[in-house]
């Protein structure tokens, strides 16, 4: 089935405040989705309907082809979830919380071993086994929330801001991981991220605001939309850029010129050749097209 998830005209409420209205998108297997909005755009409550723990007060949510409102039994197995708060128990050890997730699933006894041996070795925590979950750093929790997340082997992975807060070397681990099941496995990744570098990874990207879908496509899409392009030109004095006719802003030793599209950057190149000896174009990145877009900057923390 090419479309792993299928969402039409969701909506829900909670008292005068709709926090999702009228969101329609589609997921396609194996394919890295984000998801991304300021706090309380709509993220979490999205997901908390997807993984079947909030009720929808509209429209349709289908996963493999099922719908969650009446076969989540079904779907729930296809599904793992990395929530942004971990909900592992801290007093017990690590093993102990994996086997008592893994027993919801009928992973028991040998079974169980092997997978953990597997899971220890692609998240590089088989030192951990015998530790309190309380006891670990931030990264090492979050190693063993997504080990929990795929104990089952599912098919679609959902990311709430998984690496919030993580140091470079975690993120880059769990980067790996995820990268890799997706390559041997074809696991669908459903991702929401404050890290705008992780969102431009992505094979398709929805913003919402308020709620509702105010952009949607690829990267490369929506920063030729939304984003332009910026020429950064060294060696340069400043009344020679202001002959350019176009907005710019000096940096510590060039002038930066923000242009439109490629189009309009050849177009300026080519009719001013005299002054571009030594330059750079530089398309726009996500954090450009996420301000265009909403006209906010997205920064970390917790959604309600």
């Amino acid at each position: 089935m090419d479309h792993i998830i299928e969402i039409e005209h969701l909506c829900k409420s909670f008292g005068d405040i709709k926090a999702v209205q009228d969101l329609s998108f589609i997921v396609k297997k194996g394919e890295l989705f984000a998801f991304l909005g300021i706090n309380g755009a709509g993220k979490s409550t999205t997901i908390s309907m997807l993984c079947g723990q909030l009720k929808k007060d509209s429209g349709k949510i289908s996963v493999c082809g099922n719908d969650v409102e009446h076969n989540f039994d079904k779907i729930s197995r296809k599904i793992g979830v990395v929530f942004q708060n971990s909900v592992l128990d801290a007093p017990l050890t690590v093993r102990d919380n994996l086997r008592s997730r893994a027993s919801l699933y009928g992973i028991t006894g040998k079974k169980f071993e092997k997978r953990l041996s597997e899971l220890a070795e692609l998240l590089d925590f088989s030192d951990l086994l015998s530790r309190p979950l309380g006891k670990l750093s931030g990264g090492q929790k979050r190693r063993i929330d997504i080990a929990r997340a795929l104990l089952h082997e599912p098919e679609i992975l959902i990311l709430d801001e998984p690496t919030t807060g993580l140091d470079p070397q975690t993120r880059r681990l769990l980067w790996d991981v995820v990268n890799t099941l997706r390559k041997e496995n074809q696991m669908t990744v459903f991702l929401t991220t404050h890290y705008m570098e992780e969102a431009a990874d992505a094979d398709y990207i929805i913003i919402l605001d308020s709620g509702k879908i105010a952009a949607k496509g690829t990267p490369l899409s929506l920063k030729n939309e939304y984003a332009g392009d910026f020429i950064t030109l060294y060696g340069i004095e400043e009344a020679s850029v202001k002959q350019l006719g176009m907005e710019y802003e000096a940096l510590r030793d060039a002038f930066r010129i923000s242009v439109p599209n490629t189009a309009k950057a050849t177009e300026l190149i080519l009719s001013h050749s005299s002054l571009f000896k030594d330059y750079e174009i530089i398309k726009g990145n996500m954090d450009d097209v996420f301000l265009a877009v909403t006209g906010k900057k997205l920064a970390g923390g917790s959604e309600k």
